[in-house]
Order: structure tokens, then C-alpha cells, then sequence
């Protein structure tokens, strides 16, 4: 009897303990009395989830070096199409502005219409390879810088002759006397005119443009 009875207070204290359990670690009990263990379940933390890692190889780094190697390559074939693209439109350009200017101004039938330098200039304008057509381009040009004055010195500037050359001693090339003597600054005016502009009417299509040359 006693044995039975010890029994039952046993599985009481159990059943107890179980209940006590469940509602300190969050469980729930329902009307019926039974107990929501899922309730407890889904408090629960989530396990942490590791940050993803990147592998960054030698493969990978030559990867991205060829292709910034490339951008800059593609990005400088670029510059140098603009570069090339603008040099054909002054081009054209010039050439143009030289063909308004020939198509405006009258060409002399010889040199024997000009006198003093413009003579002289004229001479040697032909022994430099141009043609008669550019003697009025170059002579407008020159009038406009020097009067065709072998003397004539800019104050402000220093440029100097007939062509106004800056400094003036550059058309000592063409002779020691370049001060006093207007052939060598005829020569050397020419040149320049050629090497810069191709022709009279070009470098006189450019003064009008700038107001130099």
C-alpha cells in the first residue's frame, strides 16, 4: 500500500518538474493545458552565417591588369583619332581660308609692278618655288607687319624686318647682314611662311584670322 501510494507521489513531482521546465524556458500552455513547444523553438537564435570570402589569386590580379592595360590602350588610340581628326579640319580649313584669299585678290602679271622690296620680294618669292598667284597674299601680309621696312622693330616684342622674325637674329641663317639687308629677311621669311603655312596665301589667311603669324 504505502509502496503504491510513493509511486504516485513520484510520477506527480515529475509530471511537475516537466511543467515548471517548460514554462521557465518560454513554452506556452493552451487552454487544454498542454504546452507550445514550438512557440520556444522559434525564439530560438538563428546560427550565425559566415561572411562569403573572395580568393583573390595571381590569375585573378593579371586578369585585371591586361584589362586595364587595354582600357588605357583603347582610351589612347582615341585621343590620337581626335588628335589626327582635328589636324584634318585645320588642314582643310587653311586651305580653304588660301583659296578665298587667291580668289580675291588679283594676281600681277609680272613682278615689274612692284617696286623696292616688294620687287625684291616678289624675285624671290618666285625663286623660292611659289607661284606669281601668292606675291599679293605675301604682299598684303608683309604691309600689314612691316611696311616692308628692313628696319622696321617691333618695341613691344623685339620681332624685327621685313618679316617681323622673333627674335631677329634667327635670319642670320641667311646672312650676317640680316640687321640691314632685306634678302636674307626675305629668305628667311619665306621659309618660315612655308614651313608653317605652305604658302603666302596661307600664312596671310591665318593673320587675318589671329591678326599674327
Amino acid at each position: 500500500m504505502f509502496r503504491v501510494v510513493g509511486a504516485l507521489v513520484l510520477m506527480v513531482g515529475a509530471v511537475a518538474g516537466v511543467y515548471l521546465g517548460l514554462s521557465r524556458s518560454g513554452g506556452q500552455s493552451t487552454e487544454d493545458g498542454s504546452f507550445d513547444v514550438a512557440a520556444h523553438e522559434m525564439v530560438s537564435p538563428l546560427p550565425a552565417t559566415p561572411l562569403p570570402t573572395v580568393d583573390v589569386s595571381g590569375e585573378t590580379i593579371t586578369i585585371v591588369a591586361q584589362a586595364k592595360a587595354a582600357a588605357a590602350a583603347a582610351e589612347m588610340a582615341q585621343l590620337a583619332r581626335r588628335a589626327e581628326e582635328v589636324a584634318d579640319r585645320e588642314r582643310r580649313e587653311k586651305e580653304e581660308a588660301a583659296s578665298r584669299s587667291e580668289s580675291r585678290l588679283p594676281v600681277p602679271s609680272s613682278c615689274d609692278e612692284y617696286s623696292g622690296n616688294r620687287a625684291l620680294g616678289c624675285a624671290l618669292l618666285l625663286d623660292a618655288g611659289f607661284g606669281l598667284d601668292q606675291m599679293p597674299c605675301l604682299d598684303k601680309l608683309w604691309t600689314k607687319e612691316s611696311g616692308w621696312n628692313e628696319r622696321a622693330q617691333n618695341k613691344s616684342s623685339g620681332a624685327y624686318g621685313i618679316p617681323q622674325a622673333l627674335p631677329g637674329d634667327k635670319m642670320a641663317k641667311y646672312g650676317s647682314d640680316w640687321k640691314t639687308n632685306p634678302v636674307p629677311q626675305i629668305k628667311w621669311g619665306l621659309a618660315y611662311i612655308e614651313g608653317r603655312y605652305d604658302t603666302p596665301c596661307g600664312a596671310w589667311s591665318f593673320f587675318q584670322a589671329h591678326n599674327w603669324y
